[in-house]
């Protein structure tokens, strides 16, 4: 789905009948929901900031692909600009460059722009990669309901120890890395995942740093995109420690 420049985003990349699907590399807001999904009891963790995280992931992903740049807004706030002539293949993080390309927006905009309609078509994936799946349970002894349960890909598991091998064993992120782990930890969810990742003192000064965007060195390469990135995670992080968490 293309988004016109000047129009509101109705982002999603929601498919017309007939069009030819087309599953890409996961997206880094795949990833986070994949972290958020707690297979124990078929939920997805911090339900009530979920659109500001998720929105940061698809913002950080589009940094990381040198799709946008920011700068600074009115009172020193961040913005961020569509690059140009340089959209994403994938259609939801088209849609948020999109929606960009009309004019540089402030990061805080773009969240709660692009956030509440990306839950349902990112869910989607997850479950047609077979990293999620949905099942049925019996509520009540009587009536039948869909749950959502543990695909069993594993990739869940991969992920959440790339981020353990940061918080807990210290060992320098990749920027991908470094920014689903920020965003994990921003959304004040990482106590729920104790029993992989202590939730000790180190934890959390080292997750802390990582929302901040202090992630190391890193290739020299990297640079640009990792400054952008961190800038985005950052600013997401700090809109979604203002929301309500109940």
């Amino acid at each position: 789905m293309t988004q016109h420049p000047g129009e509101p985003f109705v982002g999603g990349g929601t498919e017309t009948p007939g069009e030819a699907k087309r599953i890409e590399a996961p997206t880094l807001a795949e990833d986070l929901l994949l972290l958020l999904f707690q297979p124990g009891t078929g939920t997805i963790a911090g339900e009530n900031t979920l659109f500001y995280t998720l929105a940061g992931a698809v913002l950080a992903d589009l940094g990381l692909g040198d799709h946008v740049r920011t700068g600074s807004g009115r009172g020193g706030t961040a913005r961020v600009e569509a690059v140009e002539d340089h959209p994403p293949s994938d259609d939801i993080l088209r849609s948020a460059w999109d929606y960009l390309s009309a004019k540089p927006r402030g990061v805080q905009t773009v969240l709660a722009a692009i956030g509440p309609t990306l839950r349902s078509p990112l869910l989607e994936r997850l479950i047609e990669r077979g990293d999620i799946r949905r099942g049925t349970r019996k509520a009540l002894g009587l009536f039948r309901m869909t749950v959502l349960e543990d695909g069993g890909s594993g990739r869940r598991s991969r992920l959440l120890a790339d981020v353990r091998d940061v918080l807990v064993e210290g060992a320098e992120p990749q920027p991908r890395v470094a920014a689903l782990t920020a965003l994990l930890s921003g959304s004040g969810t990482l106590p729920q995942f104790h029993r992989e990742i202590p939730w000790t003192s180190p934890v959390i000064t080292r997750a802390k740093e990582l929302e901040k965007g202090n992630w190391g060195a890193g290739a020299a390469a990297e640079a640009v995109a990792r400054t952008v990135t961190a800038t985005i995670v950052n600013n997401a992080v700090i809109a979604t420690a203002t929301l309500p968490r109940n």
